[in-house]
């Protein structure tokens, strides 16, 4: 469940002051992958655990955590000189894990003679995701990029002749290759390229270190540096790069912290 939460029963002092709590309201599903957007009103500084949160100038922010992310964390709101503390608890999630033996190895493992590729087009992505911007767009409702059966989900982890397998970060939507793809949120391109395991992929910021990535597509309809507006064609659904068949695979990053597009404040997925 999606909720508000008030600060007043969030948040405790770690002084010994009596002075009233901040104002501070934290929205969405604390559990593995989620992301939550807060604002604290009158706060000067926010940390997340040790990270500093940039803040709106009306003291919005934002964070999440990971598939296999610990279950508790730390809230830290500094307001007039005193300092607020609270420890916020996540809770555990079961994934789908399959085990798969008798493949081949050369679909286990890549050749040789792409690992370059592989390992350029990973900093490429990296680099994409360190970007953090004020774009005040991950504060908005988002909507689906594509529509579709939902045909895979975030966390789950396919074991090859006993070998795990990277998990699956993304929210899969099976559709037809040419189906639309458009943007879930405004925001401005960040990468437009061919990679070896997603194929055409797309990378767009949303704002404070929030980006979605959306792969296997068949064609772009827009390139690095343009700004894109909510529900806009960005691309077409594909079957490029490592995948069995057409579908879109769309994936949020806080960061380099992969998040499940499913859990985003408000969005509606109809199954």
């Amino acid at each position: 469940m999606k909720v508000w939460l008030k600060a007043l029963s969030l948040l405790v002092s770690v002084s010994c002051s009596v002075s009233a709590q901040p104002e501070v309201y934290l929205e969405g599903e604390f559990t593995q992958g989620g992301l939550i957007r807060g604002k604290a009103e009158g706060a000067s500084k926010v940390f997340f655990n040790d990270v500093e949160l940039p803040l709106t100038a009306d003291g919005r922010f934002v964070f999440g955590v990971g598939r296999d992310a610990p279950s508790t964390h730390k809230l830290t709101v500094l307001e007039n000189g005193k300092t607020h503390q609270r420890e916020l608890t996540f809770s555990r999630r079961q994934y789908d894990i399959q085990h798969v033996n008798g493949v081949a190895q050369k679909y286990v493992t890549p050749a040789p003679e792409v690992t370059e590729r592989i390992q350029r087009d990973g900093q490429n992505v990296r680099s994409a995701r360190t970007t953090m911007t004020r774009l005040p767009y991950i504060f908005d409702t988002a909507v689906m990029p594509a529509q579709g059966r939902i045909s895979g989900v975030y966390g789950s982890q396919r074991v090859f002749n006993g070998e795990p397998r990277n998990p699956h970060y993304g929210l899969d939507v099976a559709a037809p290759v040419g189906a639309a793809v458009v943007a879930p949120l405004n925001g401005t391109v960040l990468l437009a390229e061919d990679l070896y395991f997603s194929g055409l992929t797309l990378i767009i910021d949303h704002g404070f270190g929030v980006s979605s990535t959306f792969m296997h597509l068949s064609k772009f309809s827009v390139a690095v540096g343009d700004k894109v507006v909510q529900g806009s064609k960005i691309a077409e659904v594909g079957a490029t790069g490592r995948v069995t068949g057409p579908h879109l695979d769309w994936r949020i990053n806080w960061q380099q912290e992969r998040l499940d597009p499913a859990l985003l404040p408000g969005l509606n997925i109809t199954p």
